[in-house]
């Protein structure tokens, strides 16, 4: 009955085993993909707030 309450936190501490490298590799390289495609879109999509907003200005003529 103890055995249903325990704590999962607690599990924690407890050491953790060493991941295989060929899973780490894989792991990094998904990283590395993805801040690649996250910074090729704040490459294409840096310049929308300018254009739009020189598309908004209106010349002021005195």
């Amino acid at each position: 009955m103890e055995n249903e309450f325990d704590n999962p936190f607690k599990q924690l501490n407890r050491n953790l085993r060493e991941v295989p490298p060929e899973m780490r590799q894989k792991v990094m390289n998904d990283i590395a993909i993805a801040k690649l495609i996250l910074d090729m879109a704040v490459l294409v999509t840096a310049n929308y707030s300018s254009i739009f907003a020189g598309m908004l200005r209106t010349n002021k003529q005195k």
